[in-house]
């Protein structure tokens, strides 16, 4: 049984025309997966749905058996845009996801020392006093990851975490991302439209059609060991392949529908 089910969904919007359809997938705990297609094919509506911010039309997401249908702190998001409150401190944006989580369960104590965890994990630890305001967009996005983390999700849902940043604080970003997932073990699904991205960080890719009523199209099983080191993976050869296979199903649609249009 997957850990997490998406069992032939629908989504339509007004007008009716599914932006998805028939999508079904399952993903195992523990597993990276990078969902990649052009733009329009449902990707962040996809990760909407497995978030519980929208609901499916028709078909169903489950978590452990549970059905999903409904926001909830077992599945946090980070978005391109950090959404850190501007008035609080780095500190204070991450203790108000873990005084809502945990505030009638754990003491000032125990949280206080979990912030900091999250925060050291993201190596921002040294500005927790620092409004957001104050520290870069890389920063500001360590931040937003490590509010999710303090969250204690099963899913941790990234919708293009890093698409707005400058290639290398992505590059350091990703490093980031990978090395929490070595330590925690933990399930994350991440939007990205860039490739190399994909490959780096996932176990499976998972490839979109174009949209409306976009489907998986195929999904690429990532058969590097971890740990991952960037500058080595340049010349493997599976990392070769696997990003040839990614860019080749995207061309090849994206000629598809040139030609349909």
């Amino acid at each position: 049984m997957s850990y997490l089910k998406i069992d032939n969904i629908t989504k339509s919007f007004a007008g009716g025309i599914p932006v998805l359809d028939g999508v079904h997938l399952g993903i195992g705990k523990g597993e990276f997966v990078s969902i990649i297609g052009h733009s329009g094919c449902g990707k962040s509506t996809l990760l909407n749905l497995i978030g519980g911010l929208t609901q499916v039309t028709t078909g169903a997401i489950t978590l452990e058996g549970r059905e999903v249908n409904a926001p909830g702190p077992d599945r946090a998001i980070v978005f391109q845009n950090h959404s850190l409150l501007p008035w609080l401190s780095v500190y204070d944006n991450v203790k108000l996801a873990v005084s809502k989580v945990f505030g009638s369960t754990r003491s000032r104590a125990e949280r206080h020392d979990w912030i900091m965890q999250n925060l050291d994990l993201v190596q921002m630890g040294h500005a927790k006093d620092k409004l957001p305001g104050e520290i870069s967009g890389g920063m500001k996005q360590r931040v937003g990851i490590a509010r999710a983390l303090a969250m204690e999700p099963k899913i941790l849902l990234l919708d293009e975490p890093f698409g707005a940043l400058d290639a290398l604080t992505r590059a350091h970003l990703q490093d980031a991302v990978m090395a929490i997932h070595a330590r925690l073990k933990n399930t994350m699904i991440m939007i990205t439209h860039d490739v190399d991205e994909a490959v780096l960080l996932a176990d499976r890719i998972v490839m979109m059609t174009n949209g409306p009523a976009a489907r998986i199209g195929e999904v690429l099983e990532v058969d590097i060991d971890r740990p991952r080191d960037r500058i080595a993976l340049a010349s493997d050869p599976d990392y070769v392949r696997a990003r040839e296979s990614v860019l080749r199903f995207l061309y090849e649609r994206h000629r598809f529908v040139e030609a349909a249009e």
